[in-house]
């Protein structure tokens, strides 16, 4: 057996060993099957025990569960990923905790917006969206941005916390499918008044017969957000004076805002963590920004707002933001399908509703005819 097996050969004593089990009549180099360890902890008992603490409090810690069952940690976590599959997450900040009327009323504009858009070709073409944001002198870069990679025995990196600068400026910034139109920044300690903004919406035409040949001809769907100046009288005259026509945005709804969602973040993202040294060179780095981007930026990005409009009618006017991509993977997993199938056929029947048709000024024109309902698939 040497000579044959060399260095992998067994010693003498197991080969005398086996010798004698064949000899016995057992002819089996497998284990017999025998029982194992008896599961003690992780029964259906406490398996139920621990569902029903979870149940009781949502925000209950896994000592705390191990306290209350008598059984070990590792048990409790266990039970928790590999039977209940629960995670524990935190809750994630949102602008305001929104009732029911305010989520009909969400639903309800983003149908209305989907109806404007299958009537009219140029619909985005058409759109000029504005918003507002401060501009610091200096903004500390968010804490994820100074991650870095390190091994296992080099100690953490550390960072100084650091606040934002007093100095700062109110950039207000329209915009549309083809790039920036008008910027205008407002000094720290004023206000933007009905005044001031019907201001703005005059500067707004010059710009545009200026920028943008053939668009008022065209006509001009303004996009805001309801802030009381966007929503004055004095401002809502003004914009019918310049001929625009003033879309409807649902108030709390930063995620139905593409400014919010899509270009002011990517404009922070470029400039937080640099020192200025006054606010004249925070300006000039955001007019810089703007003119870095091309004409693809800014149509992509007006354009995402049509598939947060769709996911917000499915979700029945929830926020749009963090479900996008969830509703997505469940609309194509059959256990989940028909549900939302059947909410965006419920959308689709509520869209052809004339309760939205005479508050348009082409509708009441004669420019407009009703559509046929979306099929279900226009919603996914």
């Amino acid at each position: 057996m040497v000579e044959v097996y060399a260095e992998k050969c067994p010693n003498y004593s197991t080969v005398t060993h086996w010798v004698r089990k064949f000899k016995s009549g057992f002819l089996s180099v497998m284990d017999e099957p025998r029982e194992g360890r008896p599961t003690s902890v992780v029964t259906e008992k406490n398996v139920s025990t621990v569902e029903g603490l979870v149940k009781q409090d949502r925000r209950i810690t896994v000592k705390q569960l191990a306290s209350e069952t008598r059984i070990s940690v590792g048990s409790v976590e266990k039970i928790l990923h590999d039977h209940l599959n629960l995670n524990k997450v935190s809750a994630r900040w949102v602008p305001r905790l929104l009732t029911a009327d305010q989520k009909k009323e969400r639903a309800d504009c983003c149908k209305h917006l989907l109806w404007l858009e299958a009537n009219d070709d140029l619909f985005f073409q058409k759109i000029v969206t504005m918003d507002e944001t401060w501009i610091y002198q200096f903004d500390p870069e968010p804490k994820n941005a100074s991650m870095q990679w390190k091994r296992p025995s080099s100690p953490p990196p550390k960072k100084a916390k650091v606040t934002q600068s007093s100095g700062k400026v109110m950039l207000s910034c329209f915009w549309d499918c083809e790039g920036i139109i008008m910027t205008d920044y407002m000094e720290k300690g004023k206000t933007i008044t009905r005044e001031y903004y019907s201001g703005l919406l005059k500067r707004l035409r010059s710009e545009l017969v200026r920028r943008r040949r053939g668009k008022l001809r065209n006509g001009v769907l303004l996009l805001h957000d309801n802030a009381p100046a966007h929503r004055a009288r004095q401002a809502v005259e003004t914009a019918d004076q310049c001929n625009y026509e003033i879309l409807p945005h649902p108030p709390y709804s930063p995620d139905l805002a593409p400014s919010d969602f899509c270009l002011f973040p990517n404009l922070k993202k470029s400039i937080k963590g640099r020192r200025f040294e006054d606010i004249e060179g925070a300006i000039s780095a955001v007019e810089e920004w703007f003119q870095a981007q091309n004409d693809t930026f800014y149509s992509q990005g007006l354009l995402k707002v049509k598939d947060r409009w769709q996911k917000c009618t499915v979700c029945l006017g929830g926020p749009a933001w963090n479900r996008i991509a969830r509703l997505d993977r469940e609309y194509r997993n059959p256990a989940v399908g028909p549900s939302l199938a059947s909410a965006a056929a419920a959308a689709a029947s509520l869209l052809a509703s004339r309760t939205f048709l005479f508050r348009h000024r082409n509708f009441r024109e004669g420019k407009m005819v009703m559509p046929e309902p979306f099929p279900e698939a226009s919603f996914v």
